[in-house]
């Protein structure tokens, strides 16, 4: 098994590198992206900028979206709105077989974060895959299991004694390796800072469970392991630290550059999705799933960045068909937008994003529901930060002028909310520099505000 450990700032050095006329499939294969537990295919969008950023084609990224994206709590029994590992591997295959006949490339590169690769060690082992990948690449997968305590919930796929890892681990050859080619793998893991990869269940919501877990769970003997310091479970992948080792791994050379370079034309589309009723707890609401919401309607409004107010009508407006699609959208450069859902049982969502610099095709929107514990407040916002967590002693977090109160030492929580009374005012939000300005409207005749980081 070998180690390396990164210490990368936010970009790495611009090198020069040379980009063929029509680039061949050796110099940018195919990507595919395999998003984690919850997760869509939006979680991949600054990565896939960074890709293009260094010449990679945008026809040859490719990012899946699993309509069902939460693992069953035990992979054996059925479960409404959630995916078995032998599901979530099926549908992994058949994206794989989608890109192939697309691009005509004999092989892809698999990257997943999380739950994602989980699904590509199952397809490369068990679903015929080995012959179709090339190179395996996996941020923060609990490899060896969140806990790994004899008998614990042992048909969850995240246990590290059931049956679903302890098959996918066991040794590929004479050595003990847990991996075998001719599949390249590369594994990436943080050096304390992972909530599922902790000694400790804190995240678990048993803090004095001995996991028989360590730091190094999501290592796999035989991989090319690499280490990157304080990110935590969601930068293993996002992060401009981990787009790197990537991009070093897949190409043998340095990135010329890990910043998302801008483009001047910026065509935006995505889908708007729901939330299903959560069958083990159906009083939240909050139940993750990646269908289209037809009929809803979308409103894009250009925002003055310091104050949130709209400047003029809307830019953009649709309603969406059964594919769920809301653009397309040409989006103005250095501009902010607010998003605005609307459909029948949901509250009116107001989404407040940074610019974008470049076009995508993953911006994902999701309506929101308004769930018991707020019915009475008077106002709901909600910040989040998709691409990774909240962590008071390493990053510099404002949520309407105060420190947000999930943001706890760990790496643990990617949202916070508040409930202020109403007032027609500016609500901001700020993580390391990145600033994001909505407003407050009314909870009480169905609002709510959502402030979404980018980076």
């Amino acid at each position: 098994m070998t180690t390396r450990r990164v210490f990368l700032g936010a970009s790495a050095a611009l090198l020069a590198t040379a980009c063929a006329t029509t680039p061949s499939m050796q110099e940018f294969p195919p990507i595919v992206f395999v998003h984690g537990n919850g997760d869509s295919a939006s979680i991949w969008q600054t990565t896939i900028w960074r890709f293009e950023s260094n010449g990679w084609p945008r026809e040859r990224l490719h990012a899946i979206d699993v309509p069902y994206p939460l693992a069953r709590s035990d992979d054996s029994r059925a479960e409404p709105g959630r995916t078995s590992t032998t599901e979530h591997m099926a549908y992994l295959r058949s994206e794989v077989q989608k890109v192939l006949a697309r691009t005509g490339a004999k092989q892809v590169v698999l990257i997943g974060n999380s739950r994602g690769g989980n699904a590509i060690r199952n397809y490369i082992y068990n679903g015929g895959g080995a012959p179709f990948v090339s190179h395996a690449i996996l941020g923060g997968t609990p490899n060896h299991g969140v806990q790994a305590v004899p008998g614990m919930n042992e048909g969850n796929e995240f246990s590290g004694t059931g049956p679903f890892l302890r098959g996918l681990n066991a040794p590929k050859n004479a050595a003990g390796d847990e991996v075998s080619g001719p599949v390249k793998w590369m594994t990436i893991r943080s050096d304390n800072n992972d909530k599922f990869a902790q000694p400790k269940g804190t995240w678990l919501g048993q803090p004095n469970l001995d996991t028989r877990v360590t730091f190094e769970g999501p290592a796999l003997k035989g991989a090319h392991n690499v280490v990157l310091p304080r990110v935590d479970h969601r930068e293993t992948s996002f992060s401009p630290a981990a787009f790197d080792a990537t991009y070093r791994f897949i190409t043998g050379r340095a990135p010329a550059t890990a910043d998302i370079r801008p483009e001047q034309r910026i065509v935006l589309n995505g889908k708007i999705t729901g939330l299903g009723v959560d069958p083990l707890n159906a009083t939240t609401g909050n139940f993750s799933n990646n269908l289209p919401l037809p009929g809803a309607r979308l409103e894009v409004f250009a925002v003055d960045p310091a104050t949130g107010e709209r400047r003029g009508p809307a830019v953009h407006t649709k309603v969406v068909g059964t594919d769920g699609l809301w653009g397309p959208m040409q989006a103005q450069p250095a501009t902010h937008y607010e998003f605005v859902i609307t459909a029948p049982g949901y509250a009116t969502t107001h989404v407040y994003r940074s610019p974008f610099p470049r076009s995508s095709e993953v911006i994902h929107i999701r309506a929101e529901r308004i769930i018991d514990a707020d019915k009475d407040a008077p106002s709901i916002v909600t910040m989040t930060r998709p691409r990774g967590y909240f962590d008071p002693t390493r990053d510099k977090i404002s949520f309407d002028g105060q420190m947000p109160s999930t943001a706890v030492p760990g790496a643990g929580n990617a949202s916070a909310k508040i409930k202020p009374a109403l007032a027609p005012r500016p609500v901001m939000a700020e993580f390391n520099g990145e600033r994001v300005v909505g407003r407050l409207w009314p909870a009480q005749q169905g609002h709510v505000s959502l402030l979404e980081m980018t980076y």
